[in-house]
């Protein structure tokens, strides 16, 4: 299928739209590359928030002679200043910091790591329509390499690339412009789906016109949307062919 062909099949799809008449699917037309994040987009963020929060705090109380509250108190303020820097998506980091192996303690609880609804058909619509798929992800490559191997998306991926590539997370302003370096994408041609307000607000003042927050990352915890970004919730509402997934 030509360029032409692909953007007249793809136009067709064009008119989605959520509450208050706001056109959830992209103007795949104008889209030629898609930036993908991987927590909280493309798979479920309750692994990685129980991880976080119920996991890591249990087994640093154990090994510190804790109770459990005072564990995550502790953990939460270790939490809170690394939060934005590229350290706190580090895995290393944290396994020096804490004095355990994060690595092997993500692998106790990998059978939470799930993919979010839809997602294998979207990664498959958007190769037919001919549209680059680049995961862009401040995760760790310990962690991506875990993820990959417990889920089928690193298959339907055009090329992954993680924060720690870059050298900065994707909250910098300076980010986008040294993934370029990486990957050359047009701004105006590009689509960014993230479940973080704070990379989409970087990606905005970067120039990238196309964005989609995603309104639920993590299932076990209600939505709580951003009033300034457009809202994905199944990626069966923006999938850029003629074919819809039924819903039912």
């Amino acid at each position: 299928m030509t360029r032409s062909e692909q953007d007249n099949a793809v136009t067709k799809n064009d008119t989605k739209q959520g509450p208050n008449g706001i056109q959830l699917t992209p103007s795949w037309n104008e889209i030629d590359t898609v930036l993908l994040d991987m927590d909280g987009t493309l798979l479920d963020l309750h692994f990685d928030t129980h991880f976080w929060l119920e996991h890591v705090p249990a087994r640093y109380a154990d090994a510190n002679g804790l109770s459990f509250e005072k564990s995550r108190e502790q953990l939460l303020k270790r939490y809170r200043r690394a939060e934005g820097k590229l350290e706190w998506y580090c895995v290393d980091y944290w396994s020096e910091q804490l004095n355990l192996n994060i690595e092997v303690l993500k692998q106790e609880v990998d059978h939470l790591i799930s993919l979010r609804p839809d997602v294998i058909k979207f990664l498959q619509s958007l190769a037919s329509a001919g549209k680059q798929r680049i995961l862009v992800t401040n995760a760790h490559g310990k962690s991506i390499s875990l993820k990959m191997r417990k889920t089928p998306i690193g298959d339907h991926l055009d090329e992954i690339i993680t924060a720690h590539d870059i050298g900065l997370p994707k909250e910098s302003s300076d980010f986008w412009a040294k993934l370029q370096l990486h990957h050359p994408f047009s701004p105006d041609h590009t689509l960014l789906i993230d479940d973080s307000i704070n990379v989409l607000q970087s990606a905005e003042k970067y120039g990238i016109k196309h964005l989609r927050a995603i309104l639920q990352p993590n299932s076990t915890l209600d939505p709580d949307p951003h009033d300034h970004f457009i809202h994905v919730d199944r990626f069966a509402d923006i999938i850029p062919t003629n074919d819809r997934i039924d819903r039912n």
